[in-house]
């Protein structure tokens, strides 16, 4: 019961006195400069207390209590305590930006970065505690609610990345594109080339020491490689012009980030190979299976749920590498956070690596679910 106490007492106090110690907000005359520090009460104004009183109810209850009804009421107030958060984000930039020249920027600080993820993430671990099935996406969907209804309000206007993603809404979107065509091509070349490597029977251990002495290569390194050999390869041949191939664009960005997916693509196969025992092998070719049928009714469905383990690993590593697509011209969501890096313009990286971790975490989210699914199905 005392550590429950202390754990209660200990939750209840971490995000209100992160956003009394950290600032909230940068005010700044463009997007270039870092600006002045602005603390919650010039911020928040009359928000603070109702704020408070949220973010320390629902991650005290979260903490200090195990039932159900203290953590449905644990995850409403972190989201009451979450859209109040934004919403008070929101208006006190608008408050600063007022009359100001249209150059004038109000940038999220530490205080609001951490305080909204804190907040965010108990949303559905509260709601997992009430229903450990549904309450996760609920949770999610109350929080992407929350911040929608806002979006629509015009309550986030002001905010300095709101502003750069206006600007940029059409760049954006043809990034988003770029982006996830060359994630998604580099993951079937991948696969492709993994499932040939498969059929080397003799070759294993060569494909694992290449495979996984690719991983100690630097990307930025393999691909300038990458370039160079084009280069080479196009001097030597000028013909292949016609076909496409250049030295810099797509096609050097998906060999190399399709280099690196080798290694979990590889591993997740063959733990699915292996995944039957001895005893349900030697069963099957009593009965007369032959090796193909083997692989198709016993291997892959007794090791699917390794296989995509190693998809899943993949998918997240191929979208975050896809950013480094911009260093060879392939395009992405890699030209805005290159872009925003060249000009020291912070909401511009954000503009760019916000979508790269929604992408990651909802691969994760999606492969995780069918990889359990397919563990429950044919459970090995």
């Amino acid at each position: 019961m005392r550590r429950r106490i202390i754990l209660g007492l200990a939750g209840a106090a971490v995000v209100p006195t992160l956003l009394v110690l950290l600032p909230l907000m940068h005010f700044a005359p463009n997007r270039l400069l870092t600006g002045t520090a602005i603390d919650a009460p010039s911020i928040l104004g009359a928000m603070l207390w109702p704020l408070g009183a949220l973010a320390a109810i629902g991650p005290g209850l979260l903490a200090g209590s195990r039932g159900r009804l203290a953590a449905a009421i644990a995850a409403l107030a972190c989201l009451g305590a979450f859209a109040l958060l934004l919403a008070g984000l929101g208006h006190g930039a608008a408050a600063w930006t007022a009359g100001q020249p249209p150059a004038a920027r109000a940038r999220l600080a530490a205080g609001a970065w951490i305080g909204a993820s804190l907040l965010a993430a108990a949303v559905p671990l509260g709601a997992r505690r009430v229903d450990p099935a549904a309450g996760g996406p609920i949770g999610a969907l109350a929080l992407a609610a929350s911040v929608q209804g806002l979006w629509l309000a015009g309550r986030l206007d002001a905010l300095s990345v709101v502003v750069e993603f206006r600007a940029r809404r059409d760049e954006l979107a043809a990034a988003l594109l770029d982006h996830l065509a060359l994630a998604l091509g580099a993951l079937a070349l991948a696969a492709l080339v993994t499932g040939a490597l498969a059929l080397w029977r003799r070759g294993r251990g060569l494909v694992d020491l290449t495979v996984s002495g690719l991983q100690v290569v630097p990307a930025v390194a393999l691909l300038g490689g990458l370039v160079t050999a084009a280069s080479a390869l196009l001097s030597a041949a000028p013909a292949l012009r016609t076909y496409g191939l250049s030295a810099l664009g797509t096609v050097p960005a998906l060999v190399g980030i399709a280099a690196y997916l080798l290694l979990p693509l590889w591993r997740g196969l063959q733990g699915a190979l292996r995944a039957p025992d001895a005893a349900s092998l030697d069963a099957a070719r009593a009965l007369g299976l032959t090796p193909r049928q083997i692989l198709t009714g016993l291997r892959l469905p007794l090791g699917a749920s390794v296989l995509l383990g190693g998809v899943r690993v993949a998918a997240v590593q191929a979208l975050g590498l896809a950013t480094l697509g911009a260093l060879v011209g392939a395009g992405g969501l890699g030209t805005l956070v290159f872009d925003g890096m060249a000009q020291f313009a912070p909401d511009l990286i954000l503009l760019g690596a916000l979508p790269v971790i929604a992408l990651s975490l909802a691969a994760e989210r999606a492969l995780s679910g069918l990889e359990a699914a397919a563990r429950r199905h044919w459970p090995s």
